[in-house]
This record gives structure tokens, sequence and C-alpha cells, in this order.
């Protein structure tokens, strides 16, 4: 893997992974924080890292996450079963996520697992969150998801931007989960972040970049064609969707996909609504681009993903609790501030 840029300031630490874990952030200080922790399969591999980098894990003040999939917190359990850690995120998302509403996470559409965690403090647009060597400002930029966040440090210039937009891609929408809109409301957030000039910035997935400026510039261009056609919004995710889930379970056989798609609500809800088509009639089709666009390949009689991944352990998926399983809590949540 080539190395990636490091940021201006050699507080924040960007620290690049494969699938299905996300990229995280560490941001060094008196009271450090951790930008996403993950996928939970990744977990002893997440503390490495955070260790590797100087920091030992039970020192950490927050775990802040950009929003709230599974391979940006699915080490939140660990960390909080483990060392107590507290967990930050947006005021919206942490209500989803504490009230155990049955769609956070997106988990059971997506049909990605995330174990149980608690929100113990919310962030908004404006807020601040200091390490005492760095001061990060909390950007609203929703579209991914509807609470995503970024974050700004002002002296050095480095932007950290989760999965609002990457160095050479941009994020996969969800209208039906993050609601009606979120092709603009990605356009407004990219719109925002350009607006403040960074020099460096970072993502949940791929490379950072020096160039930050072209990655706003090629993502509104490539928005921008996505309003003459809908369809567009809809391949790009289902393709990224399809892909993940190849990831966590190591491949799909041959004889199983047909059935899996169609128990699908993401596939459903894509074919139905945006591509305009029947799901059982649309399979072959979309198989056909999964392989030509090179999100996935056939190994033998297994179908798996095209990108370089790490397979989680066998018994970690079924170890995993979904939505449902999710033990009630109680506690309130401190607000930023408090």
């Amino acid at each position: 893997m080539t190395q990636a840029p490091s940021s201006p300031s050699s507080d924040i630490v960007f620290i690049q992974r494969t699938f299905p874990s996300a990229n995280i952030v560490l941001i060094k200080g008196d009271a450090p924080v951790l930008i996403d922790s993950g996928y939970g399969s990744d977990l002893d591999d997440t503390i490495a890292l955070v260790r590797s980098h100087g920091v030992e894990p039970e020192s950490l003040s927050h775990i802040v996450n950009s929003h709230y999939h599974s391979d940006h917190v699915g080490g939140n359990h660990g960390f909080q079963a483990r060392y107590g850690t507290k967990i930050t995120g947006h005021a919206w998302e942490a209500a989803m996520i504490n009230n155990r509403d049955p769609e956070a996470c997106s988990a059971s559409w997506l049909d990605q697992p995330v174990e149980p965690y608690r929100v113990s403090k919310t962030v908004r647009d404006g807020d601040s969150i200091d390490t005492g060597a760095v001061q990060l400002r909390v950007i609203h930029t929703p579209g991914h998801t509807v609470g995503h966040i970024s974050f700004i440090d002002e002296a050095s210039g480095s932007l950290i931007c989760g999965d609002a937009l990457h160095a050479d891609d941009v994020c996969w929408l969800n209208p039906f989960q993050e609601g009606a809109g979120v092709l603009e409301r990605a356009i407004d957030s990219i719109e925002k972040l350009a607006a403040l000039k960074p020099k460096w910035s970072c993502s949940g997935h791929g490379p950072s970049t020096v160039a930050p400026g072209d990655a706003f510039k090629n993502a509104l261009a490539r928005y921008s064609g996505w309003r003459e056609d809908a369809t567009r919004v809809a391949w790009h995710a289902c393709k990224r969707i399809f892909a993940f889930r190849l990831m966590i379970v190591d491949g799909v056989s041959r004889f199983d996909v047909d059935g899996y798609l169609m128990e699908c609500a993401w596939y459903q809800d894509y074919c139905v609504h945006m591509f305009e088509r029947e799901p059982e009639s649309f399979i072959a089709e979309f198989m056909d681009e999964m392989i030509r666009s090179k999100a996935a390949r056939w190994d033998g009689d297994r179908l798996v993903a095209g990108a370089p991944y790490t397979v989680p352990a066998s018994n970690w998926q079924k170890a995993s609790g979904t939505l449902k399983d999710w033990p009630r809590i109680e506690d309130e949540v401190n607000h930023s501030g408090d």
C-alpha cells in the first residue's frame, strides 16, 4: 500500500485500513480521541494500532463517530466493555442508538451486524472537541447519513471527512433510510467543506490527500450528473452495499446469491423505487454489473468481493448482536457543553 500523506499536524495520526474496517484517526493530546473504531471483528487490530502510536486504549477520552455505520462504530462495544470508553456522536444518531431505534445504524436494512453500545456525549454543528493538543470543530455534513459529521483542525488546515467524500470516490446514498433529498444534502455538505479550503484531508476509506480541492471538484461534478439520472445513485449504492456484505461473510455461494438478494431490504428498495424493476428479474443484470465493474468476482462457485479485505473470524458474526437483540439503556446522555 502506498504511504498516504500525513496531516500537517503531528498530533493527527491518519491510519488507512483494509475493509471491512473504515480508516481511523487518532488525535493525540492530554485527552486523546479516536475518530471511528472500525468493524467489530477487527477490534484487537484497532486496539493494537492505537497502542502502536503511543496511546493506551484506556487513556482515550472518547471515541468520536463520524456516523453510525458498522464499519465506523463496530469497535465501540469492545472498547466500552474492556475500557469503559465513552462514545460521542451527532445528537440525532445518538438518540437513535440510545433509544434502541430499530432503524439505528441501518443495520437491519443493510444486513450488517453491530454490537450494542451507548453514546455518552452528543455534538452538533460548530461544537469543539479539544484534546489539549488539537481543537477540532465539528461540521454537520449530512448526506451519507442524516447525522454524519466531519472535523476541521483550523490551526493546521486538516480536514477529517468521514464518509462525506473520499480522495478518489463519493459516498453512496440511501434515500430510504436517510430521507428524500440525500443527493442535495450531500452536495451541500461538500460545498460546505470546500469553503473551508483545507490543506489536507482524509476520509473513512482510501488514502488521504494534499489536494482536497480536487476531490471536492470531482465529487461535485459527479453528483451533478446524478441529478439527471437517479439510477446512477442506485448503481453506486447497490454495488458498494453488496460488496461489503460479501466481505463480512467471505463470499456467497453461486447457488445462494438469488435467494439472498431477494431477502434484502436494500435490494428490494433500490430495485422497485429507483430502477423501477421487479427485483427477481433484475438479479442477472445486477450480477453482470458487479462482475463488469470488478466490485465482485467469481472464485469457483463463490461470489467474493473484488477489493482487498480481511476475513472476519468465522464465529464473530454469530456472536454479535443485531438491533432487535440490543439491551435497553436508561441512562441519560450528557450533551456537549454540559
